[in-house]
C-alpha cells in the first residue's frame, strides 16, 4: 500500500504499548471437556506477551509478534487469529489500543476464546505488502507463516481448521494473499478495508506480481471462509483505481467457486470508525468456522 494511502491509514496508529521487553511465558486455559459441568467463562482480560526473533530488517533488529492469550492453560484446540496491520502502522500501537479490549468483550460474550497474534510487518519506510522481498530486503511472508507460528503456537501447533488470518488495509490484502498462497495453513480470512489485486509501489514482488495477487489465486480457496469489510465511504486510492468495490468484487469471485463469504458495508471510510464495530460480527463468523473445524476433527465442542 503506497504513500497515497498513508493519511487515511494513520488512524490505525493508537497509543504505543509501554515497555518493550520480550516475554516468552505461555499462558494457558483449562482443557475443554475435562469436566462434566463446565463453569461459565470468567470474562477475565487476556494476557499479553511479546515474542521475537533476530531479524536485521526489523525495527531494532528484532522481528516481534504481540500475543494476546486467554487466561489459563494453553491448548492445541484453542484457535489462533493472526492479525496483520496496515501501512504505515505500528503493531505495538495496534496491540495497545482499543482493539484487544473490544475482542476481549466479544470473547467474553461468546465464551469461546481464541488467541490473537499481531506480527510486526515493518521494514523501514518500505511498503512491504507482507511479502518476501524479491531483492532480499525482508522476508515477511516467511516470518508470518513459519517463524511467527512457531513463536505463538510452539509445540501446541494448531491444525489449519483452528487457524485464521486477518488484517486491516494492507494487512487485509496480506491476509488474503498469504491464506491463498498457504491454503494448508489457514482456513479463515478476515479482511477490513483490504484490496485483492496487486498494489506494490516498492516492487516487493519483482517480476512475479501475479503469484501474489489474491484474485489470481482463487484455485486455492476451496474449503476456506472469508469475512470482508468495506466502509460505505471507502475511497482510498491505489496505484490504479481505489479500494472502493474491492470487497464485493472479491466476494463475487469467491462465490463463483462456491467459497463461503460474508460481506459487511458499515458506515465510515478507511479506518477504525468502519472496521472496529464489525469485530463482533467477525468473532461470530470465525467461531462458526472454528466450531465446524473442531467437529470435523472430532474434538470437544467449543
Amino acid at each position: 500500500m503506497g504513500w497515497t494511502r498513508a493519511a487515511s491509514v494513520a488512524a490505525l496508529t493508537l497509543a504505543v504499548l509501554g515497555g518493550g521487553g520480550v516475554a516468552v511465558a505461555r499462558h494457558l486455559v483449562p482443557p475443554r471437556g475435562a469436566e462434566t459441568h463446565v463453569a461459565a467463562p470468567s470474562c477475565a482480560p487476556g494476557v499479553d506477551s511479546v515474542l521475537a526473533v533476530a531479524d536485521r530488517s526489523a525495527p531494532g533488529g528484532r522481528r516481534a509478534v504481540w500475543v494476546h492469550r486467554p487466561t489459563g492453560l494453553d491448548r492445541a484446540d484453542i484457535p489462533v487469529l493472526y492479525l496483520l496491520h496496515g501501512y504505515p502502522a505500528d503493531p505495538a500501537a495496534l496491540a495497545g489500543g482499543s482493539l484487544l479490549h473490544i475482542l476481549d468483550a466479544d470473547l467474553c460474550r461468546t465464551g469461546e476464546p481464541f488467541v490473537v497474534a499481531i506480527p510486526d510487518g515493518r521494514a523501514g519506510k518500505l511498503d512491504t505488502e507482507w511479502g518476501d522481498d524479491a531483492r532480499g530486503r525482508f522476508a515477511l511472508e516467511t516470518f508470518v507463516t513459519q517463524q511467527a507460528v512457531t513463536l505463538v503456537e510452539g509445540a501446541l501447533r494448531r491444525v489449519p481448521a483452528l487457524r485464521a488470518i486477518g488484517g486491516f488495509s494492507m494487512g487485509g490484502y496480506g491476509a488474503a494473499a498469504l491464506a491463498l498462497r498457504h491454503p494448508d495453513e489457514y482456513r479463515q480470512v478476515a479482511a477490513f478495508g483490504g484490496y485483492y489485486r496487486i498494489d506494490d509501489p516498492d516492487r516487493v514482488f519483482g517480476n512475479r506480481p501475479a503469484a501474489h495477487a489474491p484474485d489470481q489465486l482463487l484455485g486455492a480457496a476451496g474449503g476456506q471462509r472469508y469475512f470482508l469489510v468495506e466502509g460505505r465511504e471507502e475511497h482510498t486510492p491505489l496505484q490504479v483505481g481505489s479500494i472502493r468495490g474491492e470487497a464485493d468484487r472479491m466476494a463475487t469471485l469467491l462465490r463463483s467457486r462456491a467459497v463461503s463469504v460474508a460481506v459487511a458495508h458499515p458506515p465510515g471510510g478507511h479506518g477504525n470508525d468502519a472496521w472496529y464495530p464489525q469485530l463482533g460480527a467477525m468473532v461470530n463468523f470465525l467461531d462458526a468456522g472454528f466450531n465446524a473445524g473442531g467437529a470435523q476433527l472430532g474434538s470437544a465442542p467449543r
